[in-house]
């Protein structure tokens, strides 16, 4: 007779102003994975605070948790500090940062949802590591922690025993693909099947942020006008010789300034507006592909595909099937 497996305890760490859904989706991911066993739980979850008691989310819903104490009490398999708003003024809590930093050292995996990686990244646990947060803030992380490497375009990215995760519902994907390495495909399946979710998103590892995010490297606004002109035009020639003579430059200073202000060539950075514009009109309109093409200015629905392919790694019909009106 087999003795009994000890499930692997799995804390949370939250805070006041904690996103709601950045725990108890994960949470739930987790508590599937039990129930799908046949053999008894997996998992023990455990969501914890730095007194514990309710603690209120950004929806108003309180959580109940345990102190940092009892948290650790046991030995901690899975660390996960929650994203929210509330994160930045937990990381003036030197106690509770020292807490995650020592903790997650010592658990086998140690990871964050959202803005938790602010939080993890204060701790010390980040140092060296690639990492991600939601789109919006990943220019923040990367100012605040340059020794981090942010990679924004990611649902979630795993650096040996440290995991972070992209925007809210990331957390679930990054909970599954846990979960498939803790206890395999079959079982990560069965969770994603009783969810309603994908074991694996179309459109691999991206988050669907906005392409142009980046912009705000340009901090001094020089390609402002630019952009704006390019978004109004994106069906015209948008070569750098044109973009030059729009912006009263020579092709090669305005290509090299180009890239210094923005950190990306112009080319790419048409593309990846076009490459917008077309999500937009696929989510929101039934415009055949083909006039879709015509309307961003990609030339043929083979150069749209591989535009697709290469930023989200799925194909126009199938982002449509995922994100547009039918599919609503």
């Amino acid at each position: 007779m087999s003795s009994a497996v000890i499930p692997k305890r799995v804390v949370f760490l939250v805070y006041p102003g904690v996103t709601l859904l950045d725990v108890t989706g994960p949470a739930q991911v987790f508590s599937s994975a039990n129930n799908a066993n046949t053999e008894g739980p997996i998992f023990e979850i455990v969501i914890a605070s730095s007194c514990g008691g309710a603690v209120a989310t950004d929806t108003g819903v309180t959580l109940n948790t345990v102190p940092l104490e009892e948290a650790e009490s046991s030995p901690i398999d899975t660390l996960i500090v929650a994203g929210g708003a509330g994160v930045f003024g937990s990381m003036d809590e030197f106690r509770l940062v020292d807490w995650v930093g020592r903790v997650g050292r010592q658990a086998r995996r140690a990871g964050s949802t959202c803005m938790g990686t602010f939080l993890a990244a204060a701790a010390g646990l980040l140092r060296g590591k690639r990492a991600v947060t939601h789109w919006r803030h990943c220019d923040a992380l990367k100012d605040r922690f340059p020794e981090i490497s942010v990679e924004r375009d990611q649902i979630f990215v795993r650096d040996g025993s440290i995991w972070s995760s992209a925007g809210v519902t990331s957390g679930i994907d990054m909970s599954l693909a846990m979960i498939e390495d803790d206890v395999g495909h079959e079982t990560a399946m069965r969770v994603a099947r009783g969810l309603v979710l994908y074991l694996r998103r179309p459109g691999g590892q991206s988050q669907f942020s906005d392409p142009l995010a980046a912009q705000s490297a340009d901090r001094s606004g020089t390609f402002n006008d630019l952009h704006a002109w390019i978004s109004e035009n994106l069906d015209s020639d948008l070569r750098v010789e044109k973009l030059a003579e729009r912006a009263g430059m020579s092709p090669r200073t305005f290509a090299r300034l180009y890239v210094e202000r923005v950190g990306r060539t112009p080319a790419r950075a048409v593309e990846l507006l076009r490459l917008d514009r077309a999500r937009s009109l696929l989510e929101s309109s039934e415009m055949p592909l083909v006039q879709i093409v015509q309307h961003c200015g990609f030339g043929d629905e083979q150069r749209m595909r591989r535009a697709f392919l290469r930023h989200l790694e799925t194909t126009p019909n199938s982002y449509r099937l995922c994100f547009g009106r039918r599919s609503a």
